[in-house]
């Protein structure tokens, strides 16, 4: 049974940390396949946190479920479209190069 938890843990990290990783290099877009991610990985750290007994973890990830939670309900109440699977997703941040050569660049008059 143990190695169940630490199963739930590391499968935490890694939907987090790949939902972090895909929004911050732009490949994804910071809506609901994001806010999923985050909930279904703070769920599994909370699991993990609650058996090893760190509760400090435990309340952070609640936290991050929350936030999650949230942030999935307003998007379902604000009626934001379903992706499909042809759409493109792009998301550019400041201060990150845009490697997709769909920037225009305007000169001043």
């Amino acid at each position: 049974m143990e190695l169940l938890w630490e199963i739930a843990g590391w499968a935490g990290a890694i939907a987090i940390l790949s939902a972090y990783l895909a929004v911050s290099m732009g490949w994804l877009k910071a809506g609901r396949g994001f806010q999923t991610a985050n909930l279904l990985g703070s769920c599994a750290f909370i699991v993990n946190g609650a058996f090893h007994e760190a509760w400090p973890s435990v309340v952070t990830n609640i936290a991050w479920f929350l936030i999650s939670a949230v942030a999935l309900l307003r998007m379902r109440s604000l009626g934001e479209a379903p992706m499909t699977a042809n759409e493109t997703l792009h998301a550019q941040f400041p201060g990150v190069p845009d490697t997709t050569g769909q920037l225009a660049i305007i000169d001043a008059p």
